[in-house]
């Protein structure tokens, strides 16, 4: 089957499609001013993935929500939010840490993160947490999401064993380079996909560091708006 293209759209927002040819948006912030302006108004969006309830991770999700209809895999509490906003989230609640949904024929397991979550009022939209993408190919992708790193990555590598890890690696509010590092060696992923780097000056963390500090790791380092496939 085919290969999964994966584009970066500045800060921790990606577009992917699978081999069924379903478009997928993680955490579609749009608006980020790394995204590419052909980028900013989508064509089709049949699934939304969102890791946490941070503004600039939920992004435009309503308002995609509203014009596509796209599928919504979210934790519970911020799927619930979403829908009070306008979303159409369908009758199922969104799934916790552990739980696995389908969506656009792709898996989707919520796993753990080390991070906060609230919306820009402070309202509480559930834990932080990061995602698996298991593919009807056999691919699998990690996203951390916003996190530190947490010994019970090596957990994530034994029960999914990811082709890719998408880490964070700004520093400030999530991993910098050094953590990172250790987070693939525990994960036991060998290509690492940096996000969440110089969109804003206190991001200061780069993919040069991260290959310095995590040798024989295929560091995937992408302008936004460019694909790779995995």
């Amino acid at each position: 089957m085919a290969d999964v293209p994966l584009t970066w759209l500045g800060h921790a927002s990606f577009r992917l499609d699978s081999p069924g040819g379903k478009r997928i948006y993680v955490d579609p912030f749009l608006s980020n001013p790394k995204c590419p302006d052909s980028e900013r108004e989508p064509e089709r969006v049949d699934v939304i993935a969102l890791t946490h309830g941070h503004s600039d991770h939920v992004g435009e999700t309503v308002e995609l929500s509203k014009k596509f209809k796209p599928e919504i895999v979210a934790l519970v509490e911020l799927k619930g939010w979403l829908g009070g906003k306008g979303a159409d989230v369908g009758e199922m609640p969104g799934p916790n840490k552990g739980g696995t949904v389908e969506a656009g024929g792709v898996r989707f397991t919520v796993v753990n993160a080390f991070h906060s979550s609230s919306s820009d009022e402070g309202e509480y939209l559930g834990e932080a947490a990061g995602l698996v993408l298991g593919f009807e190919n056999g691919t699998t992708i990690y996203f951390a999401g916003d996190t530190c790193v947490f010994g019970d990555m090596q957990l994530i590598g034994r029960l999914y064993s990811p082709d890719v890890a998408v880490l964070p690696i700004g520093g400030h509010f999530t991993m910098d380079p050094p953590q990172a590092a250790v987070a693939l060696e525990l994960l036991g992923t060998k290509r690492c996909i940096p996000s969440h780097y110089g969109t804003f000056p206190m991001l200061t963390g780069t993919p040069d560091e991260l290959r310095e500090q995590a040798p024989g790791v295929e560091v995937i380092a992408l302008e936004p708006g460019e694909t790779t496939t995995i």
